[in-house]
């Protein structure tokens, strides 16, 4: 697990909701039929991706939650520091309070290339790009096995 459970959840549910259509409100209940994605636990994710500025939340008739801005524009990095805050990935890897360069820790220069590699996935991966990958893997799932794959069991 690289990413929180909590993070975990959120971005699966981001996708799913990027999936349903730009500016479109979806109510939790239809966004988590159909998946594995806890409906209670869900709410409390969405709830705090609102207070972080990622989703827009409404109540009543009509209400349901919709992207805040455009699922291009909303990368990993976003959710994660919606949700984790901005220097979860920036600490020292063995968990010194001064790892610098100047003052490196054992492991620093070996996971300071890994850590600017992670954030510039995070920074670069957006919510357009996981909701893409999450069509095309919903597509494959529900094509039917073809006669070759069920012989060769």
């Amino acid at each position: 697990m690289i990413f929180s459970g909590t993070t975990e959840y959120a971005i699966r549910g981001l996708a799913e909701l990027a999936l349903a259509g730009e500016g479109k409100r979806v109510l939790l209940d239809e966004l988590v039929a159909g998946t594995t994605l806890p409906r209670d636990f869900m709410a409390k994710v969405f709830q705090r991706l609102a207070k972080g500025g990622i989703l827009h939340s409404a109540k009543g008739r009509g209400g349901g939650f919709s992207l805040s801005r455009d699922a291009a524009t909303i990368t990993l990095m976003d959710i994660v520091v919606a949700l984790e805050g901005r220097q979860i990935y920036d600490r020292c890897v063995v968990g010194l309070e001064k790892c610098n360069d100047a003052m490196p820790c054992p492991q620093h220069d070996l996971y300071k290339p890994m850590r600017q590699r992670w954030n510039e996935y995070l920074n670069t991966t957006t919510l357009a790009d996981l909701a893409s990958t999450l069509k095309a893997k919903k597509a494959y799932l529900l094509q039917p096995a073809s006669p070759a794959t069920v012989e060769g069991r």
